[in-house]
């Protein structure tokens, strides 16, 4: 068995585990089980409030509600454990971890009490799990497309992310999005260099910048947040939905923007003063 498999594999059992002592108990909606040891008024708000995510999620993706999806046996289970020690030991995250969603299994690991876990990582989590059951993993999807709709999916970061873009826009620090879709910031450390061009200024060119690993990574998902929510707001779920379809199915991003916006962003250039427009207005 390869090390990273043995490695999700020793985490999903460790994640059927109950702190010592104690039995999961289950609280059951229609599209999760939620599993506890403690508070069970915690354990209700985060069924009630996974619920109400799913439903924005699934309507800015336009998943198809007679699809069956995360219906009785297809359950996304979220265990919560009654500390953050017993969520530590169990999922091998680090201190500061607030929670953890294994992908592979469809299941989703916090602890008791984790305000930051019911207000940003479980839409969060729970956007990555549909959205990539929405666009599989053979598609030309780019990664800020991925992580814009996991962050959208949080109510804060929705509610001020064109204020916050607009600073960093001010500020000159603006990635294009060519770069954006060329760049693999997983592979972008806090130590790492990266030469990345900038948006184009008033006289049509573009600047080179070096920038800091720690810079990059801040700007990149500010940026991705921000041209998702643009396409979902400025033109509406249905074309987004559509934008996402295209290129599920193969389309390249430039393709999938003609087919999904035909007349009104047919290149990624367009995209990219389209949303400059979008944030630069009232």
């Amino acid at each position: 068995m390869k090390i990273q498999a043995y490695i999700t594999a020793l985490l999903v059992s460790l994640c059927a585990v109950p702190a010592q002592g104690q039995e999961w108990q289950e609280i059951g909606s229609d599209h999760f089980l939620v599993y506890y040891t403690g508070d069970r008024d915690f354990a209700q708000e985060v069924s009630h409030k996974a619920e109400g995510y799913y439903v924005g999620i699934a309507s800015d993706l336009g998943y198809p509600r007679y699809s069956e999806f995360w219906t009785w046996e297809n359950r996304v289970k979220i265990y919560i454990y009654p500390d953050r020690e017993s969520f530590l030991r169990a999922s091998g995250q680090p201190s500061w971890s607030e929670g953890m969603a294994d992908y592979t299994n469809k299941r989703i690991m916090s602890f008791t009490h984790s305000q930051g876990f019911v207000d940003s990582i479980l839409p969060h989590e729970m956007a990555h799990l549909i959205f990539r059951d929405f666009v599989g993993f053979k598609g030309e999807v780019p990664v800020w497309l991925d992580e814009g709709v996991a962050q959208w999916a949080e109510p804060l970061k929705r509610r001020i992310i064109k204020a916050v873009s607009r600073n960093i826009l001010d500020k000159g620090t603006f990635f294009s999005v060519e770069d954006m879709v060329k760049l693999d910031i997983r592979g972008v450390t806090n130590t790492s260099v990266v030469r990345i061009h900038s948006i184009r200024g008033a006289d049509g060119t573009r600047s080179l910048m070096t920038l800091n690993g720690d810079v990059v990574v801040k700007v990149y998902y500010i940026e991705a947040i921000s041209l998702v929510g643009f396409l979902i707001d400025h033109y509406g779920a249905s074309s987004f939905t559509e934008f996402c379809r295209q290129l599920r199915d193969g389309k390249s991003l430039a393709d999938a923007l003609k087919f999904a916006y035909p007349m009104r962003v047919t290149s990624v250039d367009e995209l990219e003063n389209a949303w400059l427009e979008y944030l630069r207005g009232p």
